[in-house]
């Protein structure tokens, strides 16, 4: 029987509060010069994120931590439905917004939002009640386990791919496969997963210039430093002039327009710089406990559902700060990812912190 009185995880929600405030912190500095020139307002970004980023995401934590998280198995098959159906209305015209060539946008008046960090949630939900369904022995089977998985993310990937967003894909992909593996796959199918994923990424480098050219970069940093090697080179110069212990929190000088998307993906850089290694590290470190203690609490929870949906959450977080971070740091080519409770974006941040309130009520059932 459930405990009324059980108490989220203080360790997890310290670490998500400090991540978060910390996000703020950065955003508020590197955003500085860029908001200025941009929007005649040197707080524009901070201001935007605390309205529509940090204060409306910490009251959907707060809310999402007070349901209990089974209602969410009732509800995963139309969330996954209408967040579907938000990844085709980006390409509706007077809908959906073309930028940098991608359509990622969905703008309703004046409310914008971006459907696949939607669907980073309900695919999460949905793949948790589908595969506790499913039972450990369907799960190992060819035909009941892996083939209808693979039709569940190919949807989902056709959609995202079409944006075009490999950063998201590669994401969406790495939690599912985490869900599937905690579930009692076959190894053997996700080995063969993990070929075909391989094959199927050299496939999208080959056939896009964009991917191509980023994948040289990757290769050679030095190759086109002012074209599409810049921001990699811009964001390692940021890093490299931090040293130890950094600029200090303010003197960047990267921000200054030398670093594109100061904010946003390239926050990392600005971190590295203005707080050093030893800044950069306690964020990384901060992470690590994060998913130490979010996998104990999947460990822990009292059924599969909570089980697979905890490590679903935990594999969103770290794998996209792996992803952020690995790519601005180049150990692997650049990708337009958010550092998570870092960067700046108010419905990554939302739906992020909506899953934390889902992560938090499974911590308050588990038995830690």
């Amino acid at each position: 029987m459930k405990n009324k009185n059980a108490q989220v995880d203080k360790m997890l929600l310290s670490i998500i509060l400090i991540l978060t405030i910390f996000g703020l912190m950065m955003i508020s500095s590197a955003g500085v010069f860029y908001a200025t020139t941009r929007f005649g307002d040197s707080n524009y970004f901070l201001k935007h994120q605390f309205l529509f980023g940090f204060l409306p995401g910490l009251i959907i934590m707060y809310f999402f931590s007070k349901i209990d998280y089974h209602f969410w198995k009732k509800v995963s098959v139309p969330m996954f439905i209408v967040s579907l159906i938000c990844l085709i209305l980006v390409f509706i015209p007077n809908i959906g917004s073309n930028a940098y060539g991608a359509s990622r946008w969905i703008n309703l008046g004046p409310i914008s939002f971006q459907p696949s960090e939607m669907v980073k949630l309900s695919i999460i939900l949905y793949l948790a009640a589908w595969l506790e369904s499913r039972g450990k022995e369907k799960i190992k089977d060819i035909y009941e386990g892996m083939l209808p998985f693979l039709g569940i993310l190919a949807i989902a990937g056709f959609l995202i791919i079409k944006q075009p967003d490999t950063g998201t894909l590669g994401v969406i992909i790495l939690i599912a496969m985490s869900m599937f593996f905690i579930s009692g796959a076959n190894l053997m199918h996700i080995f063969g997963i993990f070929l075909a994923g391989m094959m199927g990424l050299v496939g999208l480098i080959a056939i896009a210039p964009y991917r191509m050219n980023r994948f040289l970069v990757f290769l050679n940093p030095e190759h086109d430093p002012q074209g599409v090697g810049y921001q990699i080179n811009q964001a390692l110069l940021a890093i490299g002039s931090g040293g130890i212990f950094g600029l200090g929190l303010g003197h960047s000088r990267q921000k200054f327009n030398y670093l594109p998307e100061p904010v946003g993906d390239s926050i990392f850089a600005i971190i590295g710089e203005e707080l050093g290694l030893v800044g950069a590290g306690i964020i990384v470190i901060l992470f690590i406990l994060f998913s130490l203690r979010a996998i104990k609490i999947a460990k822990n929870a009292p059924d599969d559902f909570g089980k697979i949906v905890a490590i679903g959450i935990v594999s969103w977080v770290i794998f996209q700060a792996f992803v952020n971070i690995a790519a601005i740091t180049a150990i692997m080519p650049l990708t337009g990812i958010p550092l998570p409770f870092i960067s700046y974006g108010g419905t990554s941040f939302i739906f992020l912190m909506a899953a934390m309130g889902i992560l938090l009520n499974i911590s308050k059932q588990s038995r830690i």
